[in-house]
């Protein structure tokens, strides 16, 4: 089988967060599986030096394609809608050579013009939203979402074999909101388990941040973002603080844009919370791990989110987790009884912290339920399997 996947944005560029890991470790496990995968990306986030641009790269066995994007569009982002001629050219040139193609987002140059030649040389192709559906993503530059979906994204979806989603939150809402008539089929992000085989010890988080010796490690990992719950967290934290001098909050992560950063920052000048929060920036790799493998407690108390891949990370580096009831993996959390799902108020990011410090005995069944359902359902390989049977019939349909 020969996959095309388009994506706007593509490994290494991870300060667009986890659609760049999930993407990327799918496309690796589909390799490894005998499926021919070619990727044709943007270099939207990465330097030009950092990555060849316009023509194949093998990152970890998969080919890519980075194809330069022209800020053209800026009132349509920042990233200027990743315009770009050179992928154009390719598409129209090479697409018809392809078996099927996968599309991840929509608000995209890259997939409005890779659908448009799907349609025009009658190939089959998935639609993977990763979480640019949901209803909360039209209350942000409400009018310019609304005019694209009516003008472009209304076609693509529609011409879609299936809607590929990743939790069964995301498609209940997607597919009723937008009143879908698309096949929708449900498949976990999955992760490479085997690279949490050989993970940092506890201490070495506290070498490289020597003021959180002898302190209760709360993480934030993710990207600095309002929809994170950032608000809430901050002031959660700071009734916390008032009971407990053994806690310090890390944030790890980069300002996702709009200087947020600067109001997160002046909400914990606000409480008094300069001392006990640490920001430490965007971290990847082995520090990512030593991150995660030294902290007490992972928090994620967003206002929505697609699924969680940082959920995954953590639970499979050892830590309890808190997360909003609107976190994508919510459903599956609670039902596995794998972690404590709160609200989206301060006072339940206080509750929530309570909880997981001063009931050992529930957190230890917590983590021992999490790390389980991370096996059975988030296991790359198996993700991987249930992929190519999806391509397979669509491909089967398709014709």
């Amino acid at each position: 089988m020969k996959l095309l996947c388009v994506v706007p944005s593509y490994w290494p560029a991870f300060q667009f967060g986890g659609p760049i890991y999930s993407v990327h470790n799918l496309n690796k496990a589909l390799v490894n599986k005998g499926v021919n995968v070619t990727v044709y990306t943007t270099n939207v986030g990465l330097d030009d030096g950092n990555v060849p641009i316009n023509e194949e790269v093998n990152v970890d066995g998969v080919k890519v394609f980075y194809f330069k994007f022209i800020r053209f569009f800026e009132f349509l982002g920042t990233t200027g809608w990743q315009f770009s001629p050179q992928m154009t050219k390719k598409l129209r040139e090479n697409l018809k050579n392809f078996d099927i193609v996968y599309l991840n987002a929509i608000w995209n140059y890259p997939i409005g013009v890779a659908s448009y030649y799907c349609r025009k040389y009658s190939k089959p192709y998935i639609l993977s939203p990763r979480g640019s559906l949901y209803p909360s993503t039209f209350i942000k530059k409400t009018w310019k979402k609304r005019l694209y979906y009516n003008l472009i994204a209304r076609n693509i979806l529609q011409g879609a074999k299936a809607i590929h989603y990743t939790t069964e939150d995301e498609a209940k809402q997607c597919h009723q909101f937008l009143r879908l008539n698309n096949r929708a089929i449900i498949i976990p992000n999955g992760l490479d388990l085997s690279e949490f085989n050989d993970l940092p010890n506890y201490e070495s988080l506290r070498k490289k941040f020597p003021n959180l010796q002898n302190k209760k490690v709360i993480l934030f990992l993710s990207r600095i973002n309002w929809i994170k719950g950032m608000d809430i967290l901050i002031e959660g934290f700071a009734k916390l603080k008032k009971e407990r001098e053994d806690v310090h909050l890390l944030i790890v992560g980069k300002d996702d844009g709009d200087n947020y950063i600067e109001k997160v920052k002046s909400c914990v000048k606000k409480y008094n919370l300069e001392n006990f929060i640490t920001f430490a920036g965007a971290l990847t790799g082995i520090n990512k791990l030593i991150a995660y493998c030294g902290s007490d407690i992972f928090i994620l108390p967003s206002y929505s989110e697609n699924f969680g891949m940082v959920v995954i990370e953590a639970i499979a580096c050892g830590l309890p987790v808190i997360i909003s009831d609107k976190v994508g993996i919510a459903n599956e959390i609670r039902e596995n009884n794998a972690g404590i799902i709160i609200g989206t108020t301060a006072d339940d990011v206080y509750r929530g912290l309570k909880t997981a410090l001063e009931s050992q005995k529930v957190i230890d069944i917590m983590k021992k339920n999490a790390k389980k359902m991370v096996y059975e359902l988030y296991d790359i390989n198996r993700v991987a399997d249930r992929m190519i049977e999806f391509f397979k019939e669509s491909l089967i349909n398709g014709k």
